[in-house]
């Protein structure tokens, strides 16, 4: 084994999403109009769900795209397919966000091969449903905090000796963030920091000509949920918690990620979009 391979987490998270029976959505809803022409984008955890949805709608507005993925190779093999089916080139780069090793890897290979990094995406997260605090293990909080949170430092801290004006970070946050969520306290509490760290960093590179900003997704039918342990009772009613009544799809997610990325969102930095299903929330 690689050094790479041998710093896999092999966890059963985040699962696979062609066991998942229905299919999440992840087709893009609209023709491009070449949005991302040019442009070289990093998405983390698009081998499915959201992740995936992004990675189609950025190939199709014009970007090549580097899928990164911790265990299901299958899944980001479909996720390379599908950009390479809008005629874009993808990699798919196996990485664990939780080491920092592994993040410059992501970096160097993404220079390698694009020869740029104008877009970041930092969707790749996990939970862990838990009744009650003292369930949580630290073992568990370590790992949620290290992937949900950590992750986001060290790819930033990996790909901003290249970003240029005019490049995009755009991070996903949560509705938990502002909501709460009794059963997801480690997740909920990750989610939080996210948010945080948008704005700081925001804060931090806008001088530079870089913006920030973040997409905070309320319950969307992804491998995350099914495959995280949740209650089958509670999957069955999974989103109808909702003013909509459902759980979104993920290609009802990726244009506010597709929005917060190009030119279009020029003015916006330090900002949270919040595809939800009609949930208010302050912020």
């Amino acid at each position: 084994m690689t050094d790479i391979q041998e710093m896999i987490h092999e966890d059963p998270l985040p699962g696979h999403e062609s066991k998942l029976n229905p299919k999440p959505e992840w087709q893009p809803r609209y023709s491009g109009s070449g949005r991302l022409e040019g442009k070289a984008a990093i998405v983390t955890g698009a081998d499915s769900g959201i992740g995936r949805a992004v990675a189609a709608l950025y190939a199709r507005e014009g970007a090549d795209v580097a899928i990164v993925y911790l265990l299901e190779e299958d899944d980001a093999s479909e996720t390379q397919r599908i950009v390479e089916a809008e005629r874009r080139r993808a990699i798919t780069i196996r990485a664990d966000v939780g080491s920092r090793k592994m993040c410059d890897h992501v970096a160097q290979r993404v220079l390698e091969v694009f020869g740029q990094i104008d877009i970041l995406v930092n969707n790749a997260g996990e939970q862990h449903p838990d009744e009650d605090i003292t369930d949580i293990t630290e073992e568990q909080l370590q790992r949620t905090f290290q992937t949900n949170i950590f992750g986001m430092f060290h790819m930033v801290q990996a790909v901003r000796p290249y970003l240029q004006s005019g490049a995009a970070i755009v991070n996903c946050t949560s509705v938990t963030m502002y909501q709460g969520a009794g059963n997801l306290l480690d997740y909920s509490a990750t989610k939080g920091a996210i948010t945080a760290f948008t704005r700081s960093l925001s804060e931090n590179l806008i001088s530079e000509g870089i913006r920030v900003n973040a997409v905070a997704p309320g319950p969307i039918w992804t491998p995350l949920n099914p495959c995280g342990g949740a209650d089958p009772e509670k999957i069955a009613h999974f989103g109808e918690t909702t003013p909509m009544k459902r759980p979104g799809q993920p290609n009802e997610v990726a244009p506010a990620f597709l929005f917060l990325a190009c030119e279009d969102a020029s003015y916006m930095a330090g900002q949270v979009l919040h595809p939800n299903g009609g949930t208010v929330v302050n912020g």
